[in-house]
């Protein structure tokens, strides 16, 4: 009987005729109406065939980003960082600095033309990363994100044991193509958080790798993801960095 790891291998791993997915890990803080203007670009190059597949990993600047389903109330401070609107999905969330981003820019029509399926599979990327950390996260049903158990913290009201995300999704698909993509907090500033309701999700806080006693750098993720990818996705291929002008 096949796992269901195994068979989200099966739904979004590439075909043997895919070339390998352009893997970019761009250095320093990406400013963020850039970044969606460069995922903009290649989804529609990917479409038109002019452009492998990608994953680009970015750090940003500190702010907020608010998605297609985000509620003005959860706004809780709008002065503290920018606020963009975007097209994922999903509410408000906090990009800053020691934060991965991960932007995923696959063809699903070539893949598994799926979103369920392809959001299903990007959890996995993200659980099955932090496991090489000796971290338990999970999903969970009625939360979005990715989220770890903290006993050592008190219970909540209804005596359930306190949890906190660790990762967020947030993906929008054109024509087959995804774009947006995953965050992991590896060190950001978990203070930042204060300035909206993350994901809409209220009595649950915020963690990271290094909150959680685990000293892991970018690198040592950027590593491991890569890695996780391939073993879901298919062989990736290493670019250089983007060069934007000034």
């Amino acid at each position: 009987m096949r796992t269901p790891r195994q068979n989200l291998q099966q739904n979004l791993h590439s075909r043997n005729d895919n070339p390998p997915v352009d893997w970019i890990v761009q250095p320093g803080l990406v400013d963020y109406v850039r970044a969606v203007d460069f995922m903009e670009k290649r989804v529609d190059a990917i479409f038109k065939g002019e452009a492998n597949e990608c994953v680009w990993l970015v750090e940003h600047p500190a702010l907020y980003t608010a998605g297609t389903s985000a509620k003005s109330a959860d706004l809780l401070d709008r002065f503290n960082f920018p606020v963009y609107k975007t097209g994922r999905g999903g509410e408000y969330t906090y990009h800053g600095p020691g934060q991965r981003v991960a932007y995923v820019m696959l063809d699903l029509k070539r893949r598994n033309p799926d979103i369920r399926a392809f959001v299903a599979a990007l959890e996995e990327w993200t659980i099955q990363s932090l496991e090489q950390f000796n971290i338990k996260a999970e999903r969970r049903e009625d939360r979005v994100g990715v989220w770890v158990q903290r006993p050592e913290k008190p219970p909540l009201n209804d005596g359930s044991c306190c949890e906190d995300k660790i990762a967020a999704i947030g993906i929008r698909v054109r024509r087959w193509v995804s774009f947006h993509g995953i965050s992991i907090n590896v060190e950001p500033e978990l203070d930042d958080y204060s300035g909206i309701v993350p994901c809409g999700i209220k009595g649950h806080g915020v963690t990271s790798l290094v909150d959680l006693g685990l000293p892991v750098t970018m690198d040592d993720l950027d590593m491991v993801l890569n890695q996780q990818f391939e073993n879901l996705f298919g062989p990736t291929r290493v670019q250089p960095a983007l060069k934007f002008n000034h």
